[in-house]
């Protein structure tokens, strides 16, 4: 009997040793979890970012987007027409048109057009008008006048140019009828166009007085 208690005794040791290792090795794998994977590397032949396209020095504003559509015999055949208004607001403006089939391409023509018809505006210290102006385009009659401390008083294109021209204290009328803002902006930049020189306008007149003398006989 004491024979089998000792071969008992004796397996259940030999079971029970091979268990401590496992126990062991349990917090080794535990360690091993909880390490953070490095990170990579900081290459230096990386692309470069793209850099953004420098800015334009006019400011635009579009007067007008029309649909235009032209019947041929395969149908009808739709395009754009943009009225576009450039201005760097210290004097410089212009206006232009653009016809295409798509939008994008319209703007980016008339954009081109604006910049070949531009125009430079005489004005006072104050970035005001000198005088009163008028002028007709079309059927577009435009009056445009100085008026002090009131700012821009406008509407229509007529307000569009005068700001991106930076022109200040003026006061725009369109006394026509025509509601085309073509026709008023072409009327508006003529006017502006025809100023004269703050210092030619404000000069002294001079007055030149004829004499007759009568010759004696």
């Amino acid at each position: 009997m004491t024979d089998v208690k000792e071969q008992k005794e004796t397996t259940t040791e030999v079971k029970d040793a091979p268990a401590t290792p496992a126990t062991a090795e349990a917090p080794k794998k535990a360690e091993t979890s909880t390490e953070r994977p490095q990170r990579r590397e900081f290459k230096k032949n990386r692309r470069p970012s793209r850099r953004q396209a420098p800015r334009s020095e006019f400011d635009q504003r579009i007067l007008a987007i029309r649909r235009v559509t032209r019947v041929s015999s395969g149908g009808r055949r739709f395009s754009f027409s943009v009225t576009m208004v450039i201005g760097d607001g210290k004097g410089k403006i212009g206006v232009g048109i653009g016809k295409a089939t798509d939008t994008a391409l319209a703007i980016e023509k008339s954009v081109k057009n604006a910049k070949k018809n531009l125009v430079t505006i005489k004005m006072t210290d104050t970035n005001s008008i000198p005088h009163e102006i008028q002028a007709k385009y079309s059927s577009a009659v435009v009056m445009l006048q100085p008026s002090p401390g009131r700012g821009t008083v406008a509407g229509s294109a007529v307000r569009d140019l005068l700001e991106l021209a930076g022109i200040n204290d003026v006061v725009g009328k369109i006394i026509s009828g025509s509601k085309n803002k073509l026709n008023i902006s072409r009327a508006t930049v003529k006017a502006l166009e025809s100023l004269n020189s703050p210092r030619a306008y404000h000069a002294p007149k001079v007055k030149t007085v004829k004499r007759t003398v009568n010759k004696a006989e």
